[in-house]
């Protein structure tokens, strides 16, 4: 059997041996990959040799997991979410080698990923009203809407996200706590002031300010929807699977990561607060077809995509909403909703990609340069 590699970060790397990832299932990877008579090596992009060809690499042995050198597969799966002066020059060399990596890049600047959408006029009535992360487009925001989201540009898993939100003329700004990252608090701001550490913030990093989208609600909660988007054998995009991500009652982000919870989506579509009925069948395809036109449209613009997470938001009047792009997809939510044999299928689907790619690739002894396009 061939293998494939899984290019893990440095953190999840040094685990394998204790069996400690996280919530990387490198069990899911093994299985998927023998359905498919491939064989997963998990690697890391610092013990990559491109002068030998080699790698060092942990191999599925008995009941753990072994490191050996191996020759570089051919095709690796980029899981790491690496900055990208990080990585970009190993990466770029790696593919100049004739190595197949794909998910280049998974570390997305969400006003770039606006950017590229906002092109498409099919996509654009589907976009939050999304500004530069200054002072002034604050001001505008909180003048014109009355609530408003502040992202950082580079964040992930909900970290540094903030909401300014006016109530019977006061305005508070909710928040995680400056020392202890898994407390929010509310700061009830004076005459509408924003206070110095926001300035700093603005100042340190780039950041997306957007009107807070009136997403429907579950038991009170507001609610989004996580939708797994890959490339499978043949190179054609599908949906893998969905689940809903609830807000906690402590504050409005839903990420998992950050106390929010999972669970299936027609459960909770069945039970949403909505200003007015809805059909859920007719929404899960319709989320379905928004998702599979958004990755197509990234896909023209970002190297080599294939795997990536949607999240979807349904507002109250039941309009689906674009709020983010996830290059590494955190898959574990479809285990807390119960979908195991989903999850499952969010690991096959790369490996089948990868059996794919290396099926189209001419023979190792020649030129690894193609005539046409791995996608």
């Amino acid at each position: 059997m061939l293998h494939v590699g899984v290019m893990l970060n440095p953190a999840t790397y040094r685990g394998i041996p204790a069996m400690r990832t996280g919530y990387e299932s490198l069990t899911n990877y093994v299985d998927a990959g023998l359905s498919h008579e491939l064989i997963p090596c998990f690697l890391r992009l610092e013990e990559i040799h491109i002068l030998t060809g080699t790698c060092r690499a942990f191999v599925k042995h008995g009941n753990g997991y072994q490191q050996m050198t191996l020759p570089l597969p051919r095709v690796i799966h980029n899981r790491t979410l690496y900055r990208q002066n990080e990585n970009s020059r190993e990466i770029n060399r790696l593919v100049q080698n004739g190595i197949y990596i794909f998910n280049e890049q998974n570390r997305f600047r969400k006003d770039h990923i606006h950017a590229i959408l906002q092109e498409d006029p099919l996509l654009y009535p589907h976009l939050p009203r999304t500004l530069q992360g200054n002072l002034a487009s604050i001001r505008t925001l909180m003048e014109q809407t009355g609530d408003v989201i502040i992202k950082p540009s580079s964040g992930s898993i909900g970290r540094g996200i903030m909401r300014l939100r006016r109530s019977r003329g006061d305005w508070t700004l909710q928040c995680a706590h400056p020392t202890v990252p898994d407390r929010w608090i509310t700061l009830r701001l004076y005459a509408g002031e924003l206070p110095s550490f926001l300035h700093k913030r603005l100042l340190r990093s780039p950041h997306i300010v957007q009107e807070t989208l009136p997403l429907a609600l579950y038991n009170n909660r507001p609610f989004d929807i996580r939708v797994t988007v890959q490339r499978g054998y043949g190179g054609i995009w599908s949906v893998t699977g969905m689940f809903a991500k609830i807000a906690p009652s402590h504050t409005f982000v839903s990420n998992v990561a950050q106390g929010g919870s999972a669970r299936s989506l027609p459960e909770v579509l069945s039970q949403a607060q909505t200003a007015q009925p809805w059909n859920a069948a007719r929404l899960m395809n319709e989320l379905e077809r928004l998702a599979l036109q958004i990755v197509h449209r990234l896909a023209q613009n970002l190297p080599r995509l294939a795997d990536v997470g949607l999240d979807l938001g349904i507002t109250q009047e039941g309009k689906i909403v674009f709020i983010e792009c996830n290059g590494r997809d955190q898959r574990y939510g479809f285990s807390q909703a119960g979908m195991n044999n989903v999850w499952k299928e969010t690991y096959t689907q790369p490996m089948a990609y990868a059996r794919w790619l290396l099926e189209r690739m001419p023979p190792a002894d020649t030129d690894r340069s193609l005539d046409r396009p791995l996608y």
